[in-house]
């Protein structure tokens, strides 16, 4: 198995001359970007490039970051990416962690980065490809070449862990499980076809969005749409009006700017048949504001790096909001309790999952590899409960869930009761241990006037009604914005420091 041959090359078979990619500056049908990704391999296997070396990939996304992608793919070796814009001191973390036998980049962020590459180079780094400036050496080479001696079971990519809990680690996965989950996910859950056209918030070096805006359309022989620029709300509204989209890869904090943004009352979003929603929880009333403006699905879901894609979700036609849904077929999860014992129904524990698409290790990283990965199961850290009809609703991280009063309390819960108050635009609930005591705070961006001590006071009334009397936050402190990680994900530890 060769996931060039599986994602890309098979198109050319019966649609080479469709547009595959389209950016606000031009279309690339398939042939192009088979020949692309055959100079990519060429170039590469000729610098010393071999089965299994790694790649680093720090690209903006467009079609040269979907080339270089199918040009390692095919030639055997190894997929590792990074959000190119992050300190040169994470560029050298990268470097030094994936030992990158080659680097491919773009000219602004080679500049910025020149010494930690340079050093790089000089502990074995081959070749360090520019897109502009080696642009005619790429072109030189032949739009023809052979697959890298790999099978389905081999390393082919890393995806990075968000590293919320530390430096990001590379979960290795091998070439079968892209095609499992695409299988599963994308063709049986979503009913991905020929003529959609993708368009997504998070950049491709993010799992997440190398599924649904790469491999998830040109399995099928569908379009992607790609810009190079930071996701906003005006431009993710403008590319809408401009690629007329069919599926939306979103996140929740974008879905509510979006919402938030006075272009969302103009723009046209009648193209867009289903909406996708990961990485953090999406609170209830803020879909209930999406179907109200657009009449959309948002299609909730769990996925992670660990097991590369979505493996529980709420589908099309059946959304049952304030839950995830069920399981992706082909999935198979448990619920345990702290005693390794699965719980009752209802019941809150850790999250089990097992399919043929989970991580085979962190490289580098044997202990936590034996905590994370147990024989077929991947034991996620993230608290869930599930109902009678299957339904599984996410109660948090392990290590966000909080005690108060030697009762368990989800900051889900109280964040998604603070979100239905008129004032309040984003919020975040975290907990400070002291003296042994849990102090719970609520961390708020407001609409219209900043928050004052008045507001604090209202909003803790306001929970005491909604939700049991000991779930309101103990302090309620505002920002301008929440901290986000670069993934999107609101940095909790950062609010957590913060807080003491």
């Amino acid at each position: 198995m060769n996931l060039a041959a599986a994602f890309l090359d098979h198109n050319l078979a019966l649609r080479a001359e469709k547009v595959a990619l389209r950016t606000e500056h031009g279309a690339w049908t398939f042939r192009q970007m088979h020949d692309a990704s055959c100079r990519y391999g060429n170039l590469l296997r000729r610098a010393g490039v071999r089965e299994e070396d790694r790649v680093l990939l720090a690209l903006n996304d467009g079609p040269e970051f979907a080339a270089a992608w199918f040009g390692v793919v095919r030639i055997g070796a190894v997929i590792t990416m990074m959000n190119p814009g992050v300190p040169p001191e994470d560029w050298a973390y990268y470097l030094r962690y994936t030992r990158a036998r080659a680097l491919v980049t773009e000219r602004s962020f080679y500049e910025a980065n020149a010494p930690v590459i340079k050093a790089a180079k000089a502990a074995g780094l081959l070749r360090v490809v520019v897109v502009e400036r080696d642009a005619d050496e790429l072109a030189a080479e032949s739009p023809v070449c052979p697959y890298g001696d790999v099978g389905a079971d081999d390393p082919a990519v890393w995806l990075f862990s968000s590293g919320s809990t530390g430096k990001p680690k590379g979960c290795v996965h091998v070439a079968g499980d892209f095609v499992f989950n695409t299988e599963q996910y994308a063709k049986g859950v979503l009913g991905i076809r020929e003529d959609d056209v993708t368009l997504g918030v998070p950049k491709l070096f993010f799992g997440y969005a190398t599924g649904t805006d790469l491999l998830f359309p040109w399995a099928v022989g569908a379009t992607t749409c790609l810009f190079a620029e930071r996701s906003t709300p005006e431009g993710m509204l403008a590319h809408i009006a401009r690629f007329r989209p069919t599926i939306v890869t979103n996140v929740p904090t974008m879905i509510h700017r979006m919402l938030e943004s006075p272009a969302c009352a103009t723009t046209d979003l009648s193209s867009v048949r289903l909406v996708l929603s990961a990485g953090e929880a999406l609170p209830g009333e803020l879909y209930r504001r999406w179907v109200e403006r657009t009449g959309v699905e948002i299609l909730d879901g769990i996925g992670s790096a660990e097991m590369f894609h979505i493996y529980i979700t709420n589908r099309p036609g059946d959304v049952r909001v304030g839950t995830l849904g069920r399981l992706v077929p082909g999935y198979t999860a448990r619920i345990v309790g702290d005693d390794g014992a699965d719980v009752p129904p209802g019941d809150i524990g850790t999250l089990w999952i097992k399919g043929d698409s989970n991580a085979i290790w962190y490289h580098g990283d044997r202990e936590k590899s034996r905590q994370t990965f147990r024989g077929a199961w991947t034991v996620t850290g993230d608290q869930f409960c599930v109902d009678d009809e299957g339904r599984f609703r996410y109660c948090g991280r392990a290590d966000d869930l909080l005690k108060v009063g030697g009762v368990f309390v989800s900051p889900i819960e109280v964040e998604n009761c603070l979100l239905a108050h008129p004032r309040v635009q984003e919020v975040a609930v975290v907990g400070v241990e002291r003296e042994g005591l849990t102090t719970t705070f609520a961390w708020v961006a407001t609409h219209g006037a900043p928050g004052d001590d008045a507001l604090a006071t209202e909003l803790q009334a306001w929970v005491k009604s909604q939700l049991a009397p000991h779930k309101y936050p103990r302090q309620v402190r505002f920002l301008d914005v929440l901290p986000r990680t670069d993934r999107g994900k609101v940095a909790r530890a950062e609010l957590k420091r913060a807080a003491t």
